[in-house]
This record gives C-alpha cells, sequence and structure tokens, in this order.
C-alpha cells in the first residue's frame, strides 16, 4: 500500500455526553485485512447510533472500530488479500463496522455497492446505514407487499425519507407521522399518502381513519415505550411490526389478546452485530432491486446538511435539535 499516508485526521469519542465529546485526532490509517478494502472517505453520514454511542449508550462492538460511523463513501485506496470485486480507484459506498468518521476508513468488500451514476459522493456517503436497515426489516423481515398500508414514525428522519420512499416505489400505501406541520409537509412531498403530527393528532386514529378501520399491514418503529401498545393498535388483520429503536424505552405493558386475534407479527432487529454474509445479502439485495431507482430517480437521497469532519460537533448539534430533513453528512 505504497504511496498512502501514515496518518489520518479522526473524530474520538472523549469521554460520553454532549456533542462536544467529539474530538478531532491525528491516528494511523487503518490496515484493510482478508476480503476488506480501505476507502479514502470523501462524506461519512451521522446517524442515531452515534449519537448513542456518544451518550455512552451504545458502545462499540467488540472488534469494530471505536471511532463512530457506520456508513461512508469514497474511492477505494487499498485492497486486502483475497479475491476482490472492486479496484483501487473505484468509488463506491459502504456500510462500515464503526470507523466512518475518519479520513479513512476499512470496509468489508461485499458489503460496499458501486455508486450509482447521478448520485454525488455527499448522498453517497448517506446512504448504506438507512438503505440497509430499511431494506432488510421493511422488505426482508415484514414483507411490504404492494397495495398494502405502512405506517413509519419518524417521517423526516433519514430513516423515514428511505422508507417513504421504497415503500412508495414498491407500491405500498404510506403514513407517515412527524413532529410539526411543515415536517408533514416534507413527508408529503416525498409521497406519504397521510402525514400525521403527533404533537397535535392521534396516529391510531389517523390510521384507522386512513384505512377504513382496517389497520395498517406493516409498521416499523424507532420509537418504543408507549407507542408500543399503541402501534399494536394501528395494526390490521396478520400485521407486522418491526422495531429498530427505543427511543422511549424498550419497556411497555401491552394486551397480547389483540396480538393472538388479529394474527400479529411483532420482530425486531438491530444490523451493527450482524456477520458479513448477512449484511452481503442485504447489499446484493439493494444492488438488484434499489440502486436502479436510485439511478434513474426515483428514489433519492434525502440531504439536510454537510459539515466538514472537523465539525462533527456541530453536525451532532444538528441531529439533536431534531429539526432536520433527510441525511446529515460529514466531509473530507
Amino acid at each position: 500500500m505504497t504511496g498512502l499516508p501514515a496518518t489520518m485526521s479522526a473524530i474520538h469519542v472523549v469521554g460520553k455526553g454532549g456533542p462536544e465529546v467529539l474530538k478531532p485526532v491525528e491516528m494511523a490509517v487503518p490496515q484493510p485485512g482478508t476480503g476488506q478494502v480501505l476507502i479514502k472517505v470523501e462524506a461519512a453520514g451521522v446517524n442515531r447510533p452515534d449519537v448513542m454511542q456518544r451518550q455512552g449508550l451504545y458502545p462499540a462492538p467488540k472488534g469494530h472500530s471505536e471511532i463512530p460511523g457506520l456508513e461512508v463513501a469514497g474511492t477505494i485506496a487499498a485492497t486486502g488479500p483475497g479475491p476482490a470485486r472492486f479496484n483501487v480507484g473505484d468509488k463506491v459506498m459502504a456500510l462500515v463496522n464503526g470507523g466512518g468518521y475518519a479520513e479513512f476508513a476499512v470496509a468489508d468488500e461485499p458489503c460496499c455497492l458501486p455508486v450509482p451514476d447521478g448520485l454525488s459522493m455527499q448522498q453517497a456517503g448517506g446512504f448504506a446505514e438507512t438503505f440497509f436497515t430499511v431494506w432488510h426489516n421493511v422488505f426482508e423481515r415484514a414483507h411490504l407487499g404492494s397495495g398494502e398500508w405502512f405506517l413509519i414514525h419518524g417521517g423526516t428522519s433519514g430513516i423515514g425519507v428511505t422508507a417513504i420512499q421504497l415503500a412508495k416505489a414498491f407500491g405500498a400505501r404510506v403514513i407517515a407521522t412527524a413532529g410539526s406541520d411543515a415536517k408533514c409537509d416534507a413527508c408529503r412531498q416525498l409521497g406519504a399518502d397521510v402525514a400525521v403530527n403527533y404533537r397535535s393528532e392521534d396516529f391510531v386514529e389517523k390510521a384507522k381513519e386512513a384505512t377504513a378501520k382496517k389497520g395498517v399491514d406493516v409498521i416499523l418503529d424507532m420509537v418504543g415505550g408507549d407507542y408500543i401498545a399503541r402501534n399494536i393498535a394501528c395494526l390490521g388483520d396478520d400485521g407486522r411490526m418491526v422495531n429498530i429503536a427505543y427511543q422511549k424505552g424498550s419497556k411497555a405493558e401491552i394486551d397480547f389478546l389483540r396480538v393472538m386475534l388479529k394474527r400479529l407479527t411483532i420482530t425486531g432487529s438491530t444490523l451493527r452485530i450482524r456477520p458479513t454474509d448477512v449484511k452481503a445479502r442485504i447489499a446484493r439485495g439493494l444492488e438488484e432491486y434499489v440502486l436502479p431507482m436510485i439511478g434513474d430517480g426515483r428514489v433519492k437521497v434525502v440531504m439536510d446538511s454537510t459539515y466538514p469532519l472537523r465539525e462533527a460537533a456541530a453536525a451532532h448539534a444538528r441531529m439533536d435539535e431534531g429539526k432536520h430533513i433527510g441525511k446529515i453528512v460529514l466531509t473530507t
């Protein structure tokens, strides 16, 4: 790997707490192992798990980089031993096991995707985490189908804007919740059939009204807490709910009689700790079914804002405010 610098700039979490614990540091450039590539990062997405890691609530799993950042886009700078699909100089976007907030990051090659024509590197840096998550949970686990009703909470989050677009692209009808009238307007512009301001409206009532009291077919929930029982009330017969985060806590009191009578499926998943072969399978699904939609503009990576890598603390402050619509991305 001649020609590479020995050190790079990266962001470390020094202690735990607010955005101020994110500090720029100089450190050694990582080395790719067997089946891995080294990416010269041009953009890295900011995601809720990064915030939780900063707060000390989501430490990096054993063997993963302690540098935050779960998605990057850039140019392959070096390849590790073993067969290689990508070559030095190729533009890729990748799901990484941490380490994204840096000038160089290591990725498992099967978790890399080519950057489609028409997608900027900043947009590519905000692709992997949300699209991997939505594809796996909404389509592989919950099996959302054309004509079904889909409810997504947090419709203007990175996950939300992705979920709305993909659900509509595959023929579903979408209900999205958001915390302001302006955010509800943004959800409708992205394709949501119904947008509910959860601060002033009851999403259970609105879901029942939209579906002629039949209930929704699939729910993707990042809230948890008292939303769990309310989600169950929203679901129709044979409905499916997938939990991917618990912003209001992971404990709830629910009446399982409703689950039995409506034949509901309740499941959940987390992505970061899954083995490479699972993530690789998700990547292949995205490459086959979603990248063509990115390429022709049917689905977009919705951007909120970009910040230089050294201003990661400001990017996290933007996320903490909760006013963003779409992806927040760091650039090198």
